[in-house]
This record gives C-alpha cells, structure tokens and sequence, in this order.
C-alpha cells in the first residue's frame, strides 16, 4: 500500500512562488506515473499535471502550462510541483497520486487511473 504525503503549501501573493512536494513510500516509486490534483474550494477536483515513471514525459493542464514544472527524484522517492507566476485563482488544495498502471508509456493521464492520493496541501494566492 503506497503512503504520499504533500508539504509545501501556504499563503503567498499573486505573482509569488511556491514549491510542493510528495514523499512516497510502500510501492516501488521509480516504476509509476504520478500526478497533482487541485480542489478549489465549492469545485470539483482537477487535473494539474503527470509526469512519467521515467520522468521523461510531462503533462499540464492548460491553465498552469508555462508556469507550473512537474518533476520527480526517483532515488529520493519524491514528486515536485514548482509553481510560478502564481495567480488567486491557482487557489486550491493540491493532492499529489500515484498512477496504478506500472510501467505506463500512454499519455492519457485521467483521474482513475490513480489510486492512491495524499491529504493534500493548502495553496493560497492573496490577490
């Protein structure tokens, strides 16, 4: 059973940055795509960004594309999001989730196909 746990999150102003990470632990990270999700408050959760188990592959939604960096340190077991640019409305809980699909070389990324989440990190962006 894989653990992840998110930190990184906290309250800064629109144009700032901030940077999460996931710690995981209980699957053999280096072999599963990961993923960040963001809940903002009264919405449903969303797709923010995938990476590869390889790390040689990126995905973004469109509305972070060019500000946000997804990456992963495979020996450290741990996912990243660097966020720029910030804007209020990045303002959101952001769950990090592994991919169930070992091994995966596809591009399609939809939430399903992760089972296994965080409890999530509070990013707040004061306008």
């Amino acid at each position: 059973q894989v653990q992840l746990v998110e930190s990184g999150g906290g309250l800064v102003q629109a144009g700032g940055s901030l940077r999460l990470s996931c710690a995981a632990s209980g699957r053999t990270f280096s072999t599963y795509g990961m993923g960040w999700f963001r809940q903002a408050p009264g919405k449903e959760r969303t797709f923010v960004a995938a990476i590869s188990w390889s790390g040689s592959s990126v995905y973004y939604a469109d509305s972070v594309k060019g500000r946000f960096t997804i990456s992963r340190d495979n020996a450290k077991d741990t996912l990243f999001l660097q966020m720029n640019s910030l804007k209020p409305e990045d303002t959101a809980v952001y769950y990090c989730a592994a991919d169930r699909r070992k091994w995966y070389t596809g591009t399609n990324y939809y939430e399903n196909a992760f089972d296994a989440w965080g409890q999530g990190t509070l990013v707040t962006v004061s306008s």
